[in-house]
C-alpha cells in the first residue's frame, strides 16, 4: 500500500502544502481559519496520512515522546481509563507514549526513568494508582516537564490532577436529600487517606446543608484492615446500621465493594433496595455496579479525563515552560442506576373509630 504524502493531503483539502504542514505540526502563530484546519485534518484522516515523527523531532530539536511512569496502574483492573485517556490524547496530538510499571520500587523506578531519558523522552506523566496525601517526585525527573496524575505535590511548579472526593460525597448527600431521604448514614474507612477523609467530609457537609442530622451511630468506619473495605466489611457495617431503632433509609458507601455488602445485608434482613433502602457507592466499577440487582448508583472516578488532561497539560508545558502550573480537582460524576429512589413514607398505625356505649363495634 502506497502511503499518502503531504501533497496528497493538500490536494484533497484544497490548500497549499505549507498550510497542511502548519496545521498538522501545530505550528504556533499561524493565522489559519478553523474551518480550514478542520478540512485539513479530515483530509489527513481520510487518507490515513501519518506525520513523519523523526523529521518533526529533528525540526523541533526534541522528540515527541512522553514517558508514563506508573506505580501499579498498568497491572490493576481499576484504573485503565487513566492510561487510555493519556494514550488517546497523545495520539490525537501527534505524540507517542512509552509506558513502564515500577511496582512501588523506587530504585527500579529511577532506573526506568533514566532509561527513558537515554531514549530521548521529552516529558513525563507520573501516574499514581491511589490518591494519597502528598507525592514526592523522584529527583531524576528534575529539569524535565512533568505532570502528576491522580495525586498532589507540595512543589507548586508541578501541574497535578486528582479527583474531587469532597464534591463526590457532597453529591451523594444531595442526591439522597433530593429524593426525600432524611435518615442518612455512611459506611467509611479509618484509613488516613484523602479518599476516606474527603468523601466523609463532603457527605457531612451535604447533610448539614440540608438542615439534617447525621447521628454518630449512623457513621460506621471500618479498617484500617484492608479486607474490611470489601463486601464482607460492608455487610457487617450494614447489619449494624439496619438493626438500629432509628434505621437509615439511605446509605452512602466508601466503595462499590462495600455497597455490594450492603446489598447482601439488606437481602438477609428482608429489606428491599430501593423501596426501603437507597444505596450509593463510589468508584463506578462495572464488575460490581452491573452485577448487583438493582444496579448500583455510584460516583465515577474521572480516570479517563485525568489521563487526557495530564497529556494536554504536559504538552502545553513543553511548548511553554513558563505556563502556570495548575493543581486541578476534577468532579466525580454520579452514574444513576436503580439503587436510589424516593424515601419510603413512614408507616403509621391508625386508631379504630370510637364506638358508642352499648353498640357493637
Amino acid at each position: 500500500m502506497i502511503r499518502a504524502s503531504m501533497a496528497d493531503v493538500a490536494a484533497r483539502a484544497g490548500v497549499s502544502v505549507t498550510t497542511v504542514s502548519h496545521v498538522l505540526n501545530d505550528v504556533p502563530g499561524k493565522r489559519i481559519r478553523p474551518d480550514t484546519r478542520e478540512r485539513v485534518r479530515r483530509a489527513a484522516a481520510d487518507l490515513r496520512y501519518e506525520i513523519n515523527g523523526l523529521a518533526k523531532s529533528l525540526r523541533l530539536q526534541r522528540s515527541t515522546v512522553i514517558g508514563l511512569i506508573s506505580d501499579e496502574v498498568l497491572i490493576t483492573p481499576f484504573a485503565p481509563g487513566m492510561v487510555l485517556g493519556a494514550l488517546d490524547t497523545a495520539s490525537e496530538l501527534g505524540w507517542m507514549v512509552m509506558l513502564t510499571n515500577t511496582g512501588v520500587d523506587r530504585q527500579f523506578e529511577d532506573a526506568q526513568i533514566r532509561a527513558f531519558q537515554q531514549r530521548q523522552v521529552t516529558a513525563f506523566l507520573y501516574m499514581r494508582m491511589y490518591h494519597h496525601d502528598k507525592v514526592v517526585l523522584p529527583s531524576v525527573l528534575t529539569g524535565y516537564p512533568t505532570v502528576l496524575v491522580d495525586g498532589t505535590c507540595d512543589d507548586p511548579r508541578i501541574p497535578s490532577v486528582a479527583p474531587d472526593e469532597f464534591a463526590g460525597g457532597l453529591a451523594a448527600a444531595r442526591h439522597f436529600v433530593s429524593n426525600g431521604h432524611t435518615e442518612l448514614a455512611i459506611i467509611t474507612s479509618n484509613d488516613p487517606i484523602p479518599a476516606a477523609r474527603d468523601r466523609l467530609a463532603g457527605f457531612q457537609a451535604g447533610v448539614a446543608d440540608a438542615g439534617l442530622e447525621l447521628p454518630p451511630d449512623h457513621v460506621v468506619a471500618f479498617g484500617p484492615v484492608p479486607s474490611e473495605s470489601d463486601a464482607t466489611g460492608g455487610r457487617r457495617a450494614a447489619h449494624r446500621l439496619l438493626s438500629l431503632p432509628r434505621r437509615p433509609t439511605a446509605i452512602f458507601c466508601f466503595t462499590d465493594r462495600v455497597a455490594a455488602g450492603v446489598h447482601q445485608a439488606a437481602r438477609e434482613a428482608d429489606i428491599s433496595i430501593p423501596a426501603e433502602l437507597s444505596v450509593i457507592g463510589f468508584d463506578n466499577q462495572d464488575n460490581v455496579t452491573d452485577s448487583l440487582f438493582p444496579g448500583l448508583t455510584s460516583l465515577a472516578l474521572p480516570h479517563y479525563a485525568m489521563g487526557a488532561w495530564g497529556v494536554r497539560t504536559l504538552i502545553d508545558h513543553v511548548d511553554d515552560p513558563t505556563a502556570v502550573a495548575e493543581q486541578l480537582r476534577l468532579p466525580c460524576p454520579l452514574i444513576h442506576r436503580g439503587s436510589v429512589t424516593q424515601a419510603p413514607r413512614p408507616v403509621t398505625t391508625r386508631k379504630p373509630p370510637a364506638t358508642r356505649a352499648g353498640c357493637a363495634p
